[in-house]
This record gives C-alpha cells, sequence and structure tokens, in this order.
C-alpha cells in the first residue's frame, strides 16, 4: 500500500498566513498606522476645504493620497514614504500626467504613456512613490476635476493634498514616537581618524558583501542599502550572542571596582587612574547612584570637580550576555562597561581586556573539545 506524503502544512505554517506580511511589523503598529490614516486624510480633507472654499466642482482630496496615507502611516521606514517620494512622486506624476493627455488622443495609449514616463521621472529625480502612477493615470485619463483645475491640477489639489498629508505625517509620527522622515543609522567610523575600519567592522561581512548579494539576487528591495547592513550587522551580533549566550555580565565583571566621588576634585580621579593603570572611572553620587565616568581625557581640561568633566557610562545588567557588549567594547571609543543593578548601583565592571579574555578562553574550550 502506497502512503501518503507526510503533510507539510504544519499549525506554524497555517498560522504563518495570519502573519504580518511587512519584517517587523506589530499588531500596535498597525493600530497606530489606522489611527494615523483616519486622522490623515480626513484633516486632508478638511484643511482642503478651507483653502479651496469647498467648491463642490472641484475636488477636496484626490484617490492617491489613499495609497499615499498607507505607505506614510503603516511603513514610514520605508524609502517610497519619504517627503520627497510622496510630494515630488505625486506632484511630477500628475504633471507628467496632464503634458501626456495633452499630446496624446487616444486614451489607452495615454493612459500606459503616462504611467510609464511617470515612473521614469520619479526615478530621475529620486522620489519614486507608487501612489504616484495613479496620479499620472488620473491626470492622463482626465475628467470633470482636472478639467476644472487645468495645468494647476498637479499643484492644487495634488500637490496640496501631499504637503498637507506629509505636513500631518510629520506631526503624527513625533506624537507616536516613530522616526520620521527616516534615516539610516550612520555607518561606523573608525574613532582614530585613520582608513582603517572599525574593529567589529574586520570581520565578517562588507560593503562588498552586500553589493554582491543583492546583484546575485537580482531583485530591487523595498529597504535602504544601508538600512538592510544594518539589519545583517543585528542578526550577526545576535546570532554570536546566542551561541555565547551562557556567559554573562557577572561572569567575567571585575568586582572590587575603583570608582569616585562626583564631589572629589579631578587630581585625585587622574591618581587613582595612573595608581590602578585602568582608563575610566565610575562616579558616584551622594545617593551611591552611577552618574557617568571620567577618564584621561576629560580630567585634561580644568575643572573644580570631577562632576565637571563626566562623561556618559555604558551600562550592563548582570544577567546580560557578555557578548552582546562587543558593539560598545570594540567601537574605538569605550574601554569599559558599568555593570549595574536596577537602582544604578555599580555592582562590577567590565574592561575590553575582561572581554577578550573571556572569549579567547571560551573559544579555546570549543576548539579543545
Amino acid at each position: 500500500m502506497k502512503s501518503e506524503p507526510a503533510s507539510t502544512d504544519t499549525p506554524q505554517r497555517r498560522f504563518r498566513l495570519f502573519a504580518p506580511i511587512l519584517a517587523g511589523a506589530t499588531l500596535r503598529d498597525r493600530l497606530i498606522a489606522c489611527t494615523g490614516a483616519l486622522a490623515g486624510i480626513a484633516v486632508t480633507g478638511i484643511l482642503c476645504g478651507i483653502a479651496l472654499g469647498q467648491d463642490p466642482h472641484l475636488p477636496l482630496l484626490v484617490a492617491p493620497m489613499g495609497a499615499s496615507a498607507v505607505l506614510l502611516f503603516a511603513i514610514p521606514a520605508s524609502p517610497l514614504a519619504q517627503p520627497w517620494s510622496i510630494i515630488g512622486g505625486n506632484t511630477l506624476s500628475a504633471l507628467t500626467g496632464y503634458l501626456v493627455a495633452q499630446f496624446v488622443a487616444d486614451p489607452v495609449i495615454a493612459a500606459g504613456a503616462a504611467v510609464a514616463l511617470a515612473i521614469a521621472v520619479m526615478s530621475f529625480t529620486r522620489c519614486l512613490h507608487p501612489p504616484g502612477g495613479a496620479a499620472a493615470l488620473t491626470a492622463a485619463l482626465g475628467g470633470p476635476a482636472v478639467a476644472s483645475w487645468g495645468l494647476l491640477f498637479p499643484i492644487v489639489p495634488v500637490g496640496l493634498n501631499s504637503c498637507i498629508l506629509v505636513a500631518l505625517g510629520l506631526l503624527f509620527h513625533r506624537l507616536s514616537r516613530h522616526g520620521y522622515p527616516h534615516v539610516p543609522a550612520p555607518q561606523p567610523v573608525n574613532a582614530h581618524g585613520t582608513a582603517d575600519l572599525p574593529p567589529r567592522l574586520r570581520v565578517g561581512f562588507r560593503h562588498e558583501d552586500v553589493d554582491a548579494a543583492l546583484a546575485k539576487l537580482h531583485e530591487t528591495f523595498d529597504i535602504d542599502r544601508d538600512d538592510l547592513e544594518q539589519i545583517l550587522q543585528e542578526v550577526e551580533l545576535h546570532a554570536i550572542t546566542r551561541a555565547h549566550g551562557a556567559l554573562t555580565c557577572a561572569d567575567i565583571m571585575s568586582r572590587d571596582v575603583i570608582t569616585i566621588g562626583a564631589e572629589a576634585p579631578p587630581e585625585d580621579a587622574h591618581a587613582l587612574l595612573l595608581r590602578h593603570n585602568i582608563r575610566s572611572l565610575p562616579v558616584i553620587g551622594a545617593d551611591g547612584k552611577l552618574l557617568g565616568t571620567v577618564g584621561l581625557r576629560e580630567l585634561a581640561v580644568p575643572a573644580a570637580t570631577v562632576l565637571e568633566r563626566l562623561s556618559p557610562a555604558r551600562t550592563a545588567s548582570s544577567d546580560s550576555p557578555a557578548v552582546g557588549l562587543l558593539p560598545d567594547l570594540t567601537d574605538g571609543r569605550t574601554h569599559a562597561v558599568i555593570v549595574t543593578d536596577s537602582g544604578r548601583r555599580v555592582l562590577g565592571v567590565i574592561s575590553q581586556t575582561d572581554l577578550l579574555s573571556a572569549l579567547g578562553r571560551t573559544l579555546f574550550i570549543n576548539r579543545a573539545a
């Protein structure tokens, strides 16, 4: 009797059908997007109605604004949803569609040409925006609204709608604590001002590896290239942390920590740094809580107390994976991470040497095994 092949439709696979399509999306993000779209489109219509005098023969909103709102509020990090993409993409596309309609009589050919040329115009002006295709199509097919506005149609209502929607998006995302416009994280640079790559980028994948992978896949993805590289770096770090997650900060930290009070004179801090051959000192307030750190660089400038030369401290909890400190301790500036409890009281300190010794020992044990 022939056996039936095992079904691959597992519960996890079936559940996946209902998962968000976009990476990183959550239910909370979708609810925020719905709220933003509701407010954005409604207020845009109201403000345009006030600006245009609510003439019933002229539209207050153009249909592509609905698609722009989806991008603006649902995926604000997309390159296609940035302010210039929305304003420039919609306005230039509407202008392109209107001009095509003036020279091409056949509506079918005009529609196709308008969308095709709109893509070209948006690409060359770096404002690619999918709803721009709809704006171009609307302008090319014409109708009472386009005829009423004529050559002004790309500006009013399309450009006006786009500007108001973007302004509302900026306000809404600021209130909802989303970064907009999206700015990709800056690429790490060598803190010593030399041409060498930062230490954390000298091993593992590099810029050219990302470019080679994109070229091999031969696909266009809706993500900024620098964002993609940052995601890959985070994935790499999480994979390393997972592999060595058993090693915690409490396992490798120095517990006999040399500290100094905030009101101590800089001379005392300088003496402690030299006496114990360390790079930085945790500075403790009168309540026993960590205020920051001070090192020889900070003490090079005259000051009455240590508090005046304070630098922010990089901190971690005792149960955090020690490998997770790699980005901080390899940035070329941070020499030690202060381990604190929930009340910011100092429990220990982990220097670059501490982490390097622990990782070296781990590699030796793994190789011996």
